[in-house]
């Protein structure tokens, strides 16, 4: 890969003190432009290294003059820029002025090589546009108020709406200028210091989420990746604030109850994703190597402004930063537009081909080995929205499972992590919810081998080719 003699020297430079290591770094990847792009692009590379990386994130609070200020701190201290770059749409009155700036930031960031991630700390519907923070965006508001500003017709819902309409034109100049932005709003809602927080069930907080997407999208603004998010509040319950799958694209944590995700925050969140990408959406501790090869699925983590320096050493920050698996800006590919589908063959291990056994149709029927015959039951479709499918169905992993030796089958296509696979290096097909690739159990060549997931390893019987 191209970032493997840059890696290797800053590496090498670690043990040779700051200085150095900065020097490398900076010399170490240019920055390369993002051509204009969809959300589905961003998701897609997302889909793509989950499992595999994670990109850097550096978010960008108040003052909205100077929204560039926080990723310039990692680069003082790494000699590189985050892959990610975190903003807002803001609340005080001197910010809110100043929105145009935070969108010029975003869009020059994006032409530098970083994604595009935007909060909106938002002032209660009850009050005006512009707020402090105390008692405007962190304040409480009465139930009867909340159930007002989701109800359709309401003084309240209205009010709301016209709230989002000022954000309306610097989302659709992002849109323009075709940068996606992982946009994350009401985030947060299990907490309580916020006024849309602590409100579970359909008609709390995810019921507002759903009226907010809805508008936007309403709006033209199909460039928002929609992230929704919790806090790591050891109340646990997350999925009582879940909106429902078509309502969110990424699912997001923030920690702040502790330095790093628990095991059981980890997996809470991925059992809410039901395989979408998930993701670290505030945190005050640059990920380190435990939590880096541990917990492998987050796509991105993003550290909070004044917290980069204030809770960690500039070695800690460069340890984070420099981690084999840690993308930064330059280290960010995407693949754009529209990827044209392949039909035909996947063939593997002793030449065989991926066949539905006897040609089945129902659901469940197994994915095997077998003689290549040009059938029907071995021609399949490499979709451009990550499944692989034959006869009408799709290549799943039965009841989306994620063990070693699960097994492989087709059924009606539904947009589960179950039904997702990625073409990785070394010729593997690769489920993301799992982790795990396409196997042929122990290598067995048999006509009717059944498929299943393992751990990659550098086996033959892992190796697929694809149709051209």
């Amino acid at each position: 890969m191209h970032q493997s003699r840059p890696r290797s020297r800053i590496r090498r430079a670690l043990a040779a003190g700051s200085a150095a290591l900065v020097a490398a770094a900076t010399l170490a990847l240019p920055a390369h432009a993002f051509p204009a792009a969809s959300k589905q692009d961003v998701l897609n590379y997302l889909t793509s290294i989950t499992g595999r990386n994670i990109v850097s994130g550096q978010h960008n609070k108040e003052p909205a003059s100077l929204p560039g200020q926080y990723s310039q701190q990692v680069h003082d201290v790494t000699g590189q820029w985050p892959g990610l770059w975190g903003g807002d749409l803001m609340f005080r009155a001197e910010d809110v002025a100043n929105r145009q700036r935070v969108v010029d930031q975003a869009k020059q960031e994006w032409a530098n090589g970083s994604l595009v991630a935007l909060t909106w700390h938002v002032c209660t519907p009850t009050g005006p546009s512009t707020c402090e923070f105390d008692g405007g965006v962190k304040t409480g508001i009465s139930a009867t108020q909340f159930g007002q500003i989701i109800q359709d017709g309401t003084a309240l819902n209205t009010a709301w709406k016209r709230r989002l309409d000022e954000v309306v034109p610097y989302l659709q100049q992002l849109k323009d200028a075709g940068v996606p932005v992982l946009f994350r709003p009401l985030h947060e809602m299990n907490e309580s210091w916020n006024w849309w927080g602590n409100r579970p069930g359909s008609s709390g907080g995810a019921r507002l989420y759903q009226i907010t997407r809805d508008y936007l999208v309403g709006k033209g603004l199909s460039n928002l990746i929609w992230v929704w998010n919790v806090q790591d509040n050891p109340a646990g319950g997350w999925a009582s604030y879940y909106p429902g799958s078509s309502y969110v694209d990424v699912v997001s944590l923030d920690v702040w109850y502790k330095g790093y995700p628990s095991a059981s925050d980890y997996q809470q969140i991925q059992n809410i994703a039901a395989g979408k990408p998930i993701a670290i959406a505030e945190m005050g501790k640059v990920p380190n190597a435990s939590l880096l090869d541990s917990q492998t699925r987050w796509t991105y983590f993003m550290v909070w402004s004044e917290q980069l320096r204030g809770s960690n050493t500039n070695a800690e920050i460069q340890a984070g930063y420099f981690h084999s698996r840690t993308l930064n800006q330059g280290e960010v590919t995407l693949t754009t537009g529209p990827q044209p589908t392949r039909t035909g063959p996947i063939t593997g291990v002793g030449g065989k081909c991926v066949d539905v056994a006897a040609s089945g149709t129902a659901n469940g029927t197994a994915v095997q080995l077998y003689d290549c015959n040009g059938t029907a039951a071995q021609r399949w479709t490499i979709g451009t929205d990550g499944t692989i499918r034959a006869l009408g169905k799709c290549m799943d992993v039965a009841g989306g499972g994620t063990a070693n030796g699960t097994k492989i089958q087709i059924w009606d296509c539904n947009g589960s992590g179950a039904q997702q696979w990625q073409s990785i290096g070394n010729s593997q097909l690769r489920n993301p919810q799992s982790g795990r690739v396409l196997d042929v159990p122990g290598g067995n060549t048999a006509n009717g081998t059944r498929l299943q997931i393992w751990d990659a390893n550098n086996n033959t019987w892992q190796k697929w080719t694809l149709p051209a």
